[in-house]
């Protein structure tokens, strides 16, 4: 069975610097979303007890090519890309349509995963479109996935409980963030992810028709205001009664 992660390629959160309230990302990396690296490693968990071979699905601009190197040392076996220059920054519904399309020419997918959200914006959407797309099952908020030969039998984390289901494979599942803590690839294991095999297409080679679809356009993105007084103490009574006067205590 092949399991597929998707793994979206993002601004290193780290490494972003805040300016006049917006995000400054001139110089800073690519890497790949924090909650998708928990998929990552939860498909890699299940093929190191139940076997398997673990792909990881991405679309975007070249730069991923170098970025699902990361992927492919902390576990992944193999990487499917789809690359243009035309998805740098594409939205939910463009994304969807693109990997739905590239899980086609997969062979023997029985289950993909994704995280609950993606770094930087968190729609929650691609998942789910996708799930639409190729006809499968959805299932959301995953603490916890075993596979029993045909079907899956996932923990779903709620706000007021757990709920377990079982469903049949194949099935789309996006995990929570808090459900594995992703490894750490050693030397040896980043030297050797350059060489495990990679297939890339093109837009084109998808054969689909991405005018005409819904745009989602950004209108703002700014960070909260803040209101420094920037006082200075000099000991603690100071800072306590500096915080007396404003009333935090």
């Amino acid at each position: 069975m092949n399991i597929v992660v998707a793994m979206k390629q993002i601004p290193d959160l780290q490494q972003i610097r805040i300016r006049n309230r917006k995000p400054v990302l001139d110089g800073v990396p690519s890497a790949l979303g924090i909650i998708d690296k928990n998929a990552l490693e939860a498909a890699v968990l299940i093929k190191e007890n139940q076997g398997g071979k673990v792909i990881v699905l991405s679309a975007g601009n070249e730069e991923v090519e170098e970025t699902v190197k990361e992927a492919l040392a902390a576990g992944a076996d193999e990487a499917f890309l789809v690359l243009d220059d035309d998805l740098e920054g594409a939205d939910g519904s463009t994304k969807g349509l693109v990997l739905a399309e590239a899980i086609k020419k997969i062979e023997d997918v029985g289950l993909i995963l994704f995280g609950e959200g993606s770094g930087d914006n968190y729609s929650g959407q691609v998942g789910s479109r996708v799930a639409e797309l190729l006809g499968l099952p959805q299932v959301g908020y995953a603490s916890s996935i075993e596979i029993n030969d045909s079907s899956a039998v996932i923990t779903r984390s709620l706000e007021d409980g757990d709920e377990i289901i079982e469903v049949s494979l194949p099935v789309v599942v996006s995990v929570q963030g808090d459900i594995n803590e992703p490894r750490i690839p050693s030397v040896t294991q980043i030297l050797k992810a350059g060489r495990k095999p990679k297939e890339v297409l093109e837009l084109e080679d998808l054969e689909i028709d991405l005018t005409g679809l819904p745009e989602i356009v950004t209108v703002s993105n700014l960070a909260p205001e803040t209101d420094r007084k920037q006082v200075k103490v000099a000991s603690v009574e100071e800072l306590l009664q500096a915080l007396k006067t404003e009333g935090v205590i």
